[in-house]
């Protein structure tokens, strides 16, 4: 390819910082079916905190373009779909976006340009499912006519230290020579280099057990949060002493959520049993890590009862509901199953969270959170994400002089603390 005009299709926390990345070399249009987050961004911010403003602005001014008008991405030659890819409300892969972008790139695909996709999915989901996807729409065939690629989304979002270019990449593509172009475009933004993987299944494989490793870790530090606080055993005291060993996971118990590690081991599982495979460990595992957010709730509510707090009307107030900190994603986060865990008790929730967008998670949970701190007092309070900014308050005027406060994230002075993972 002569010249390399890069179509990145999704501008989300994966998407936008890849296609501003890739304008710093090449020609390249950032294509999004949501006009309000289009818009937004060509004013020159990203309400994801991903991209900076000053990147964003600057990429602008030297010829960077979103857009959902699918005619301004007919005449680049080299595809990036960067969609996300949930599961359902069963945990069963939901396929539908990638479909939808394959189906863009099917309308506007030319003869010898190549699309890559970089959405987390099980092996074979690139070229069984996606790429007859495109071949019907467009007419053209797969290794004939266009290529294809894979190269997996390692974005840590809220993390500004591990930022896109500092990842290092796997490459694939649906031919040798293919995988080496594919491989010498994302090697000339990423400076922590790439590497080139043999197929494209191996590429799919890889990305999709880096997320299940760290769920099964995360799981077994969560099972023994569970044995230790029943032998009255601190937990953190517990994993501070083993880390000492050069080679203990220095893992932390917690609540996994998010568009990755609280999805992908699904995808895995889903694989698995196509094959006749029946996982054990990773599903013990996402059983584990999908329980705590209602084990947090059960804690909390035994610390009150043993201080002889009434918990039916009483006041909590829980800190924090993004799935991670330092970022305003709200999908998949597991704290509001502590919410929800905590509604069965008749008591009265506030949710504090200074980067979650109060309308996001209206319209995706059904309830109600404030972007400003609180003034009343409360019988309860629950460290749920530690954000940076959380790092500043002084909680003890926030609760009453009998209360309970429960730390998820092990960051608070333990001395304050009535109980903590």
């Amino acid at each position: 390819m002569d010249r390399i005009k890069i179509a990145v299709i999704g501008l989300g926390y994966v998407g936008l910082p890849l296609a501003r990345l890739f304008s710093t070399k090449y020609e390249t249009v950032g294509f999004d079916k949501n006009q309000a987050r289009v818009d937004a961004l060509m004013a020159g911010h990203d309400a994801t905190l991903e991209v900076p403003d000053d990147l964003l602005q600057s990429a602008i001014a030297n010829g960077f373009k979103c857009t959902t008008d699918i005619e301004d991405i007919r005449d680049c030659n080299f595809y990036v779909v960067a969609v996300p890819t949930p599961v359902d409300g069963h945990n069963n892969p939901d396929l539908s976006p990638l479909y939808g972008a394959s189906t863009t790139v099917g309308k506007v695909i030319s003869k010898g340009d190549i699309v890559v996709y970089e959405s987390t999915v099980y092996p074979g989901v690139t070229e069984d499912e996606c790429i007859p996807v495109v071949e019907k729409i467009s007419g053209l065939k797969c290794n004939k006519d266009f290529f294809a690629g894979y190269s997996p989304e390692r974005i840590n979002p809220g993390d500004k230290l591990h930022t896109v270019e500092k990842i290092k990449k796997v490459t694939s593509g649906s031919t040798p020579e293919t995988g080496r172009t594919v491989n010498e475009v994302y090697a000339s933004v990423i400076t922590e280099g790439t590497h080139l993987a043999p197929s494209i299944k191996v590429a799919e494989a890889a990305k999709v057990i880096e997320n299940s490793q760290r769920d099964i870790n995360i799981a077994f530090v969560n099972e023994l949060s569970k044995i230790f606080t029943r032998m009255g055993i601190d937990t953190q005291d517990v994993l501070e002493a083993a880390s000492t060993k050069w080679n203990f996971l220095p893992f932390k118990p917690g609540l996994v959520g998010g568009h990755c590690i609280g999805v992908d081991p699904y995808y895995l599982a889903q694989c698995a049993q196509t094959y006749g495979y029946n996982p054990e460990i990773i599903l013990a595992g996402r059983r584990m890590n999908d329980s705590m957010g209602e084990y947090v709730a059960s804690q909390v509510v035994r610390l009150m009862l043993k201080k002889g707090i009434q918990v039916l009307g009483s006041d909590i107030l829980i800190l924090g509901f993004t799935f991670k900190e330092n970022c305003p994603d709200v999908r998949n986060t597991k704290v509001i199953d502590i919410y929800r865990s905590l509604q069965e008790y008749n008591v009265n929730l506030t949710v504090y969270d200074p980067l979650a967008n109060p309308d996001a998670v209206k319209q995706e949970y059904g309830i109600e959170i404030t972007n400003r701190l609180p003034e009343t007092l409360f019988d309860a309070a629950i460290m749920a994400v530690s954000h940076g900014e959380f790092s500043n308050i002084d909680l003890l005027p926030l609760l009453k002089q009998q209360h309970v406060l429960y730390d998820v994230k092990g960051t608070l002075d333990s001395k304050l603390v009535d109980g903590r993972l």
